[in-house]
């Protein structure tokens, strides 16, 4: 029998952390495309990538703020690209859909409803910020919903249909498959669907191991064999829903965005490191990471040759 490819994904920096949480977070255009070619030399078969203002690291979804790092990393790595429509809770769909419809990815992550997103109880971890938009902005997550509605959706599907961009399907609650359910069922989702399961955020599913069977067994139950599983576990969570979904058959996501830590009170110093220690984990069970040629084929993606940077 063939070895297990098990892809890995590598959140490189997202809009969840702000500057002041971790020295070692990619903020300027040179940071991200570092911390992305790093990542896929380290083993990670796609990089999820969110801009970020240079001057102040808050999140930046123009289009200007992605092309810098997009062109490095197309030149210095052969890994797939996926540009985040999630953006920030606080932006517009129209600001979160602009890069990805530009750049025309192989890869785009796409959440599939709305949510409370809780950022705030951060501020009882962190209580010193560099930023004045910061403590603002986690504050505001305890009365702000991240608007993801079947309009929403269904208007990134179809602006992008064209365009060969398969999606990073986010999937933060049991709901969130019925939904992209729903949308399979309408034809505007076509498999295999990447199904990137969310564990352990304020507002979604819990990280306990029935939440990670939970989710598994009722994504089995509705895409059967049309579909390719990925886990990311938030902060604490990252490493043990992570060896639970190797077991279970699935693929992983991890990186700065998702947690910036190494081990517990030890901050990760590079997204390679996070993603060296999931290719560890990977190793041991048997398995190989997939590299992105392997990728492009488990997902059949269009290939780096037909995207627009």
């Amino acid at each position: 029998m063939s070895t297990r490819k098990v892809i890995i994904s590598c959140a490189v920096t997202g809009s969840i952390h702000t500057p002041s949480m971790s020295p070692h977070l990619p903020i300027t255009a040179s940071e991200i495309a570092e911390a992305a070619i790093g990542a896929a030399e380290a083993g990670a078969a796609i990089v999820h990538l969110h801009a970020r203002d240079p001057k102040d690291g808050r999140p930046d979804q123009s289009p200007e703020a992605f092309e810098p790092f997009l062109k490095i990393i197309k030149k210095q790595a052969n890994c797939i690209v996926n540009i985040t429509t999630g953006g920030a809770p606080n932006m517009t769909i129209e600001e979160r859909l602009k890069p990805v419809a530009l750049f025309k990815p192989e890869v785009a992550s796409l959440n599939m409803g709305s949510m409370n997103f809780g950022l705030y109880p951060m501020l009882g971890r962190f209580t010193e910020f560099k930023h004045a938009w910061e403590r603002p902005f986690l504050e505001a997550s305890k009365d702000r919903i991240f608007k993801n509605t079947f309009a929403d959706i269904e208007h990134i599907l179809t602006t992008c249909a064209d365009n060969g961009t398969r999606f990073e399907i986010e999937c933060y609650d049991i709901g969130h498959l019925y939904t992209l359910a729903h949308f399979v069922d309408r034809g505007l989702v076509k498999p295999p669907f990447f199904v990137q399961s969310v564990f352990g955020l304020l507002g979604g599913i819990g990280a306990h191991p029935e939440d990670v069977m939970h989710m598994r067994r009722t994504a089995d139950r509705l895409f059967g064999r049309d579909y390719r599983w990925s886990v990311l576990g938030a902060g604490r969570n990252q490493f043990a829903v992570a060896a639970q979904a190797l077991a279970l058959g699935g693929n992983i996501r991890v990186g700065l965005e998702d947690s910036l830590w190494l081990a517990p009170g030890r901050l990760a110093k590079s997204n390679a490191e996070q993603v060296s220690k999931a290719r560890r984990l990977i190793e041991e069970l048997g398995l190989e990471p997939a590299t992105a040629a392997e990728a492009r084929e488990i997902l059949e993606l269009k290939g780096g040759d037909r995207v627009e940077f």
